[in-house]
């Protein structure tokens, strides 16, 4: 009897900042008063690790350096549960908005802290909000030179804060002569354009059905991986919310948080989850 063959292994990453600092809120909480704010990523984190454990899968924490600088207990509980810890900038400064220099000090300083926090190299990076894009692809020769291996920052798809939908939709080599990888989040082309299956806010949007669907099609109708994410405060439903944010940005934060746990235990269980760097590595061409 011939073995049905062993499910594709997918990445799943975990975006660790705090709630008040994503983007749809940067028009309502100054950055400057981040210290007022009660933090709560610790417990988030702690939750997520615990409900990977008991899936028995691994995944790759995107960690700013702010929050590493805080916290840095929480990203040695991350690392030292064998989960990878990848850069997410220092403090969520969107990569198209700085020059070339400020970006490469900013990813600098953001992965000599990690390594210096779990004593281990650091492979990935994801700019905040998928801010990399055609008008600073630069930023990528500026990862490689500074030691990074493979960034997930490219989202092929039109978006009002972020996207290039004429990316690829699978992990390239962007750099002439390199190895460098960029591991774009996934899509699923349908009526002409990419429609993203990658997590964050369309997974709540969209029925988990279709969203397992979309995953399903990559796997199985493509035969590829999926790099799937999702934010510690997506799981949690009992955080603040702070006043004046617009109608747009309330919905986008906010819309079924309640459900997000439920979801990801589905998640867990309907696929099959690693690493980035171990994924990407056992593709042709992956970071060694």
């Amino acid at each position: 009897m011939v073995s049905p063959p062993s499910p594709i292994v997918n990445a799943l990453t975990i975006d660790v900042e705090e709630y008040f600092q994503v983007e749809a809120f940067a028009g309502v909480i100054d950055r400057g008063r981040w210290e007022a704010y009660d933090t709560r990523v610790d417990v988030s984190v702690d939750m997520i690790l615990g409900m990977l454990a008991e899936a028995g899968c691994t995944a790759t924490f995107f960690v700013l350096g702010w929050i590493a600088a805080r916290y840095p207990a929480v990203v040695r509980a991350i690392s030292g549960a064998g989960h990878e810890v990848a850069s997410h900038g220092f403090d969520h400064r969107l990569a198209d908005t700085m020059e070339p220099d400020a970006f490469r000090s900013d990813v600098r300083a953001t992965k000599r802290l990690l390594e210096d926090i779990t004593g281990l190299p650091v492979a990935g990076y994801r700019a905040p909000c998928f801010s990399i894009n055609g008008s600073n692809l630069w930023a990528l020769a500026v990862l490689e030179e500074e030691g990074y291996r493979y960034s997930s920052s490219l989202y092929p798809i039109r978006h009002d804060l972020y996207g290039m939908p004429e990316a690829p939709r699978f992990p390239f080599h962007p750099l002439a002569g390199s190895r460098f990888i960029e591991a774009p989040l996934s899509t699923v082309p349908m009526f002409g354009r990419n429609v993203p299956c990658a997590g964050g806010g369309y997974f709540r949007l969209f029925p988990y059905r279709f969203s397992r669907w979309q995953l399903r099609r990559i796997n199985l109708g493509e035969g590829r991986a999926c790099i799937f994410y999702m934010h510690p405060w997506e799981l949690d439903p009992e955080q603040p919310r702070p006043g004046g944010l617009p109608i747009r940005s309330r919905l986008r934060h906010y819309l079924n948080l309640a459900r997000s746990r439920s979801r990801l235990q589905a998640l867990l269980r309907d696929f099959a989850w690693s690493r980035m760097d171990e994924v990407l590595a056992s593709q042709a061409g992956g970071p060694r």
